[in-house]
Order: structure tokens, then C-alpha cells, then sequence
């Protein structure tokens, strides 16, 4: 098997209005017109978030994830004030973990999000 690449990501949730809207208008991630309407994605560049309730995947109660997915931005620190504006609130503080900068927040239904921006260079010199 040779793997060409991950297309999606699924977000589970327990409302699909609010959570588009989340996505796309607090996030302001571009939701991919080809989609279905039943299964909407948004892209973030290299991978899309499929919005699915959770009835839909054949659960019978929710649970959000609580292994953050990242998101690369430019600034953490930047897009972090522009979401807070918004009234997201973060879990964490803004971390330095000497390679990168990330916030972790949740969506509304407590999935995890986290911003994030590698600085320091790879192994190999090259730069993030």
C-alpha cells in the first residue's frame, strides 16, 4: 500500500449549524464548495475538517476530541487576540516549547483546536 495523502479530518459535533459557523466565520476557514451539503469540509491547505454530527457516523452520544488538532498561522500570539476577540476562550496560556508557539482552545462543542507556529529550524537546517 503506498499512501498519497490524508484528505480529511473528521470533527465530530452535536450541532452542525453552529459548528459551520464556528469553522467558518469565527475560524474563517473557506468551506469547499464541492462538498456535500450532508458532509461540508473546510480547507485549511493541506487538510480538510469534515463537520459531521455525530448520528451521522452511527454514534449514539458525543464525545468531543481531546487531542488537539493544529492549525499553522503566522503569528500565534496575533491570531490568538483575533480569536479571543471573537469570544474564543484558550485553555492554555500562549506555550514556547523552544521549537514552536501554540494555544490550545476548544470549538464549541469542546473539540480541541490549537494554534501553532514552528520557529526553529528542522534537524536538517531547513526552515518551517
Amino acid at each position: 500500500m503506498q499512501v498519497a495523502r490524508t484528505d480529511f479530518v473528521t470533527v465530530i459535533t452535536q450541532d452542525k449549524d453552529r459548528a459551520l459557523r464556528f469553522y467558518g466565520e469565527t475560524i474563517g476557514l473557506q468551506r469547499n464548495p464541492n462538498a456535500h451539503d450532508d458532509w461540508p469540509e473546510f480547507e485549511t491547505g493541506n487538510l480538510a475538517l469534515a463537520i459531521v454530527h455525530y448520528e451521522q457516523i452511527g454514534r449514539s452520544e458525543f464525545t468531543p476530541n481531546m487531542a488537539p488538532i493544529s492549525l499553522r498561522v503566522a503569528d500565534v500570539e496575533e491570531a490568538r487576540r483575533e480569536l479571543e476577540e471573537a469570544g474564543v476562550e484558550f485553555r492554555t496560556d500562549t506555550l514556547d516549547s523552544g521549537v514552536c508557539h501554540m494555544a490550545v482552545f476548544p470549538d464549541p462543542d469542546g473539540n480541541l483546536l490549537m494554534l501553532h507556529r514552528r520557529y526553529a529550524p528542522h534537524a536538517d537546517g531547513s526552515k518551517p
